[in-house]
């Protein structure tokens, strides 16, 4: 097995609540200095930055997955997870479709810039992309696996925008196999109260939206390769 130090929860300056300085260039930079092996780019609802991330992990021998963070219609966040580049972007339209129409006010909210692989702006999202899509939490899991994807709940032990803070149980249906815990502190409180995530793989990242808060090398997948389709597998099972 390979063991790999990752971060599989990144904004860059695409999200809106992401700082300027967090370009992809940046992103897979600091992921390099920091000594990770492979992180995941997941803006809000899009994976527009994710083709510049990509060729800067390529030069820095740093394995960058595609990825989102997708808000469902219940405003729980999960981390949609791609094994293709080509299958992230196909997913960025479908989800982007089913955005709240509200035009983006950068004044308000922050930019929401797209850049290419010199890390130059070339575009903006018009839509806000931190609202809420109509796709429901119990239709992402086969939703995302027909895109060629993996999805779990993000960052479970947040007090907003998480699984158990916005409907307060898991649903007895569900199928993801994989949660994010962002203090893994509050992890045994959590499985006692919630049983469901005694059978899940735990991971931990960092969310950040700032280079600071990009994660240090402290916890590891342990993957049959350094493919993505390894990793996105390790992802998901629990040892």
């Amino acid at each position: 097995m390979t063991p790999l130090y990752y971060d599989l929860h990144l904004h860059s300056c695409l999200s809106p609540c992401g700082d300027d300085d967090m370009t992809p260039a940046n992103i897979v930079g600091m992921a390099a200095i920091k000594g990770l092996d492979v992180i995941a780019l997941t803006d809000h609802n899009s994976c527009k930055n994710c083709p510049a991330a990509i060729f800067h992990g390529q030069n820095y021998g740093v394995i960058v997955i595609p990825g989102m963070e997708l808000c469902t219609a219940e405003e729980v966040h999960v981390i949609c997870l791609f094994e293709t580049l080509s299958s992230a972007l196909t997913f960025d339209e479908y989800v982007y479709e089913h955005l709240l129409p509200i035009q983006n006010r950068e004044e308000i909210f922050g930019k929401q810039q797209i850049m290419n692989e010199k890390d130059e702006v070339i575009g903006t999202v018009e839509n806000l992309l931190i609202n809420a899509t109509d796709i429901p939490f119990d239709a992402v899991v086969p939703l995302v696996a027909s895109y060629g994807g993996i999805t779990y709940p993000a960052h479970i032990d947040k007090s907003s925008t998480s699984l158990l803070s916005n409907l307060g149980f898991v649903p007895p249906d569900s199928t993801f196999t994989c949660a994010e815990v962002h203090d893994l502190k509050k992890l045994h409180r959590i499985q006692r109260e919630h049983p469901y995530f005694l059978n899940c793989n735990i991971v931990s990242s960092s969310d950040a939206h700032y280079l600071e808060d990009i994660r240090e090398p402290e916890y590891q997948l342990f993957a049959e390769s350094r493919e993505i389709a390894d990793i996105l597998k390790a992802v998901q099972t629990k040892l």
